[in-house]
């Protein structure tokens, strides 16, 4: 049976740390390993549509030795309603690994259990693993280290980016800190699969509003903010009574969405990510050992008011 990567926890703590490693090496000689010479076929299938994550999957694959053979789902036969099994039966006998960016966890689901070949989660509305993987890689880049780091999230936190933040931070030995309004907070069956895995890791997940802002956001090593609450450079952002800073003397990593923000920061003197941190020169790795794929995506979430939550989410979910 063929190994999948369709949420967080598909990868265990020491399997993770192996992956950024060998991401770090692949990002020092981008063609350090081409398992797919042939070239050999990889499916990437898109529900919704895609810039980042269909440049960085295409040219991670390119140079990995393979082929991306990219497919609109609308302009295939699942767009006609044809049966997840069938398409992937059609698939499995040709190529060499499945990508796909879908709606429901469920999906991703019902394609990994008929699939001879290894499935790859590029985003569902439950989980976004392959985002975390490129984010870890990037705050262990300048922190030198995860295992004991604080992870702040603040904003929209019943998403797939809050949902895997928990489970690859908890992964990697951080304590990850989601901060949301208490009607948009991440399930609890994944805040509990958290603290489950953080009991091997020396880490944790902490899940609601009141105690994450007030006395853990204060004492992070990074913060994520989601959309509108975070500043643009030389601005200010105040979220709960804290004042975050995007100014001079730290560089942001730029929205993925296209919209300016922060992803990673510290409170005070704003613990910074490279300008270039989001580009394709980041991405490249976008297919790992045994087939397992990383690669950026947009922005997620909004706060402010429900309403707005739901209207960004219908927007660019």
């Amino acid at each position: 049976m063929p190994r999948h990567f369709l949420r967080d926890d598909d990868l265990s703590p020491a399997e993770l740390l192996e992956v950024l490693d060998l991401a770090d090496a692949m990002k020092a000689d981008r063609l350090v390993r081409q398992p797919l010479t042939g070239p050999r076929a990889v499916a990437v299938i898109f529900d919704k549509p895609s810039t980042r994550t269909r440049v960085s999957f295409s040219v991670g694959i390119a140079e990995l030795g393979g082929y991306p053979l990219v497919i609109d789902a609308q302009t295939s036969q699942l767009g006609r309603g044809e049966p997840i099994e069938d398409t992937t039966r059609v698939l499995d006998r040709q190529v060499t690994a499945i990508v796909w960016r879908t709606f429901a966890q469920e999906r991703i689901e019902a394609m990994a259990a008929v699939s001879r070949v290894p499935v790859v989660n590029a985003l569902t509305d439950q989980f976004h693993p392959c985002q975390i993987l490129a984010d870890l890689q990037t705050v262990r880049e300048h922190k030198g280290t995860l295992a004991g780091l604080t992870f702040s999230y603040v904003g929209d936190a019943a998403n797939n980016m809050a949902n895997s933040y928990l489970l690859g931070g908890a992964s990697a030995g951080m304590h990850v800190r989601i901060a949301g309004p208490q009607e948009y907070l991440p399930d609890p069956s994944v805040v509990d699969r958290a603290n489950r895995i953080a009991a091997e890791t020396d880490g944790d997940g902490l899940a609601d509003w009141a105690t994450a802002m007030n006395q853990q956001v204060a004492k992070a090593d990074s913060i994520k903010f989601s959309a509108p609450f975070f500043p643009n450079a030389g601005q200010e952002s105040k979220v709960g009574g804290y004042i975050f800073n995007a100014g001079a003397k730290g560089k942001i990593l730029p929205a993925i969405a296209g919209n300016s923000g922060v992803y990673v920061v510290r409170t005070e003197n704003v613990y910074a990510v490279p300008n270039d941190a989001a580009n394709v020169e980041q991405q490249r790795q976008a297919l790992l050992q045994n087939q397992r794929m990383q690669g950026l995506n947009r922005v997620e979430g909004a706060l402010k008011k429900s309403a707005t939550i739901k209207d960004y989410r219908s927007k660019f979910f």
